[in-house]
């Protein structure tokens, strides 16, 4: 007979094996499958982002070329958009680096994202880039050929003083960089599923869930906005280095365990609810409204925001994890196509926009025409160029086409492609 203290014993190492199999099972989970609601997110969030650069061209806000009439209804859907098109991008793309891990070494993983995004960064800054430069100097009064123009980014000047830039490619940029840098955290916590599974715990706490980042972010803002105003320079951007790193990071910590999307799919609607009411307090007391704004409403207004754009997130990923776990022959083909849509789309834009700057056409039909125009002049180049020669395909950051020896010994592919 075993004595009362000795059965304690056996009961407690009973429950830590039982703890150490259920985390060692939830970790498993977490990336036994393909995440095809991710794959269905980040095609969603690049289409919005096409829609959201055919708006600058008529918006009131900073862009590189304008139509002869600016409008502020366009604005509306935009404010909305621009609160989490792109955090949800740096989450999916922070995902997107540990089911990558999961299948490569740091060196491989290291070279892949050279190969994949440095390489079409350079492509794009050199090739892809250039013209819409050259037509927003048209626009300030130069004359010069295109020749002319191209010489001179070989100047090195960046923009806007020079005529070097990566415009909309700060994306790549950005997630190039955070990758390298974040790389010896990854791999710590990748090692320690434990840790990351009581975080699971600590963050299944709905409050937790939703508060605590949003103090982190608000926290964030307060001290850096300021300083430092959002302009897609590497080296000086803190603010946005802040959020978009942080929302990286975070990506990545939600794949470690299935714990805490359990936890995201239980409380959407909360999530859901929140965000909606926020919303339309944001339109109706701050975006269409011209009243006096009082003296302590900025900081209310910062807060209020940064918890409508973290909680329109978790639902997203909520609702999509429940509704988006599958895939089909349009998911397969998008979300190969969406990395080179990506790299083209705002010069296709501008190219197509400069032209009608002076027509006399209405905005809507303006828009409808950008909008159609750029995807199918990217569809276009995709489908019966891009996709078809190694070349360009090695230039857009996708894998070389496989030859049917290939396809036939081919792995399980990756849960989410390495372009994210």
């Amino acid at each position: 007979m075993l004595s009362g203290a000795n059965q304690a014993v056996i009961l407690a190492i009973h429950k830590k094996i039982v703890t150490i199999k259920n985390i060692a099972s939830n970790t498993i989970q977490a990336h036994s499958a393909r995440r095809y609601d991710l794959d269905w997110l980040r095609v969603i969030a690049f289409v919005i982002l096409i829609f959201f650069h055919v708006g600058m061209f008529f918006n009131s806000w900073g862009w590189h070329i304008k139509n002869n009439e600016i409008s502020h209804v366009i604005e509306l859907p935009m404010r909305f958009t621009s609160m989490w098109r792109m955090a949800l991008l740096f989450m999916i793309s922070g995902a997107g680096v540990y089911f990558a891990l999961e299948n490569r070494s740091p060196k491989s993983f290291l070279s892949e994202r050279f190969i994949r995004i440095f390489i079409p960064l350079l492509f794009g800054m050199f090739v892809i880039v250039p013209p819409q430069i050259f037509f927003e100097r048209l626009t300030q009064g130069e004359a010069y050929s295109y020749g002319a123009f191209y010489k001179t980014v070989f100047q090195f000047h960046a923009y806007p003083h020079g005529n070097f830039s990566w415009h909309h490619l700060w994306y790549l940029v950005d997630i190039f960089f955070y990758s390298l840098l974040s790389l010896p955290l990854f791999l710590f916590i990748k090692k320690r599923p434990q840790m990351t599974a009581n975080w699971a715990r600590f963050f299944s706490n709905p409050f937790v869930l939703i508060f605590v980042p949003v103090i982190w972010h608000f926290i964030g803002e307060e001290f850096l906005s300021d300083k430092f105003p959002n302009t897609n320079n590497l080296i000086h951007d803190w603010n946005n280095h802040f959020h978009s790193l942080t929302l990286f990071i975070c990506g990545f910590i939600l794949c470690t365990q299935t714990a805490f999307w359990e936890t995201i799919v239980k409380y959407r609607k909360l999530t859901l609810s929140i965000w909606i009411v926020i919303t339309i307090i944001l339109y109706s007391a701050y975006w269409l409204s011209d009243r006096e704004v009082a003296a302590w409403e900025p900081v209310f207004y910062s807060i209020i925001k940064t918890t409508n754009a973290w909680c329109i997130l978790l639902s997203f990923l909520g609702y999509a994890y429940v509704y988006l776990q599958f895939t089909n022959r349009f998911l397969k083909y998008a979300n190969e196509a969406v990395y080179p849509f990506y790299i083209l789309h705002q010069t296709v834009i501008v190219c197509l926009a400069y032209p009608i700057i002076h027509s006399a056409l209405p905005i809507g039909v303006k828009f409808g025409y950008l909008s159609i125009a750029t995807f199918l002049i990217c569809l276009v180049l995709y489908h019966f160029m891009i996709r078809r020669f190694n070349i360009l395909r090695f230039l857009f950051g996708l894998k070389p086409i496989k030859t049917k020896a290939e396809k036939v010994t081919q792995e399980l592919e990756i849960p989410i492609s390495l372009k994210s």
